[in-house]
């Protein structure tokens, strides 16, 4: 009996730290930005008045909706809303048109290469973030590498304008998250059965028929899986869209960045971090439902 409240207890330890962490990290900063964006700011430090007071042995609770209600009213965070979206569908289209095939030579080489590969997808995510991101800055310059090997080559006559646009940020952002679309679907491409790609082609299909109609099929998880995986953080994304972007590139990171530091409009800012993570919940919750029918089909 004492050997099994044992294996208990530590079961519950095993299981609950994890669940601490969330507690910690995740859920009581989101609380504390929840009770910001019901507040009103104000001239002080902290800039907002608090939503709980205790005055005369009375407390009091004052919720604010206006920050909300401001949201929806202005065309400036819908069009960031919007352009955050929108960028990161397209570099998430880049992502997988990029790493779909690179995801797929890496599952059909053979065991000894697949290493080599993996490493040199994963070996970039080595060096520092933000150095990757300023290389990106000297090859689209003006006087970048880029603009100079064109000129070179006599295809252009002066330099194109590369950096400071919304293809610089697609281009930033592709790089970046590039691995997390690749991994996925190599991890669900490997574990293909080749049996029935080798019945396929015995029946007389073609290979271009047998990518559409059983290996891509049967790779969709792989593919709404490293879909995830790059879309949800590029809608937040800030260093690349700060670094690489232009004053036409309006995405709600760099918004949330100017209400909390330059504005100093902390209520505002709280409410469109609310917004953007009820947003993001909607694709996390369908990627959810999706792997738990693959799971129950797997059982």
């Amino acid at each position: 009996m004492e050997r099994v409240r044992a294996v208990l207890f530590h079961r519950r330890v095993v299981f609950g730290i994890p669940f601490l962490w969330l507690l910690l990290f995740f859920l009581l900063p989101f609380a504390l930005v929840l009770k910001i964006s019901f507040s009103s700011a104000v001239m002080a430090i902290p800039p907002y008045q608090p939503v709980f007071s205790f005055v005369d042995n009375t407390v009091s609770v004052v919720v604010n909706f206006s920050n909300y209600l401001f949201l929806m009213s202005d065309s400036l965070y819908i069009a960031a809303y919007w352009g955050s979206v929108k960028i990161a569908f397209v570099s998430t289209l880049v992502c997988l048109l990029i790493g779909y095939p690179m995801a797929y030579a890496m599952a059909r080489a053979s065991a000894r290469i697949q290493l080599v590969l993996l490493l040199m997808v994963m070996l970039p995510s080595w060096t520092s973030f933000l150095i990757r991101v300023y290389a990106w800055m000297g090859i689209l310059g003006n006087q970048g590498l880029l603009n100079n090997l064109l000129l070179w080559l006599g295809i252009i006559s002066e330099p194109l304008k590369m950096l400071n646009t919304n293809v610089a940020v697609v281009l930033g952002i592709a790089y970046a998250y590039l691995p997390f679309m690749v991994l996925p679907i190599y991890t669900n491409l490997v574990k293909l059965d080749v049996r029935l790609l080798e019945a396929a082609s015995d029946l007389g299909c073609r290979s271009l028929t047998t990518f559409w109609t059983i290996t891509l099929p049967l790779s969709k998880a792989g593919i709404i899986a490293g879909s995830m995986l790059v879309f949800i953080p590029a809608v937040g994304e800030f260093v690349i869209p700060e670094l690489l972007g232009g004053p036409d590139t309006l995405m709600i990171g760099k918004v949330l960045w100017e209400e909390f530091f330059n504005n100093r409009d902390w209520p505002v800012a709280s409410s469109l971090a609310i917004v953007m993570l009820a947003l993001l919940l909607i694709p996390i919750v369908l990627f959810h439902r999706l792997q738990t029918r693959e799971m129950e089909k797997d059982g």
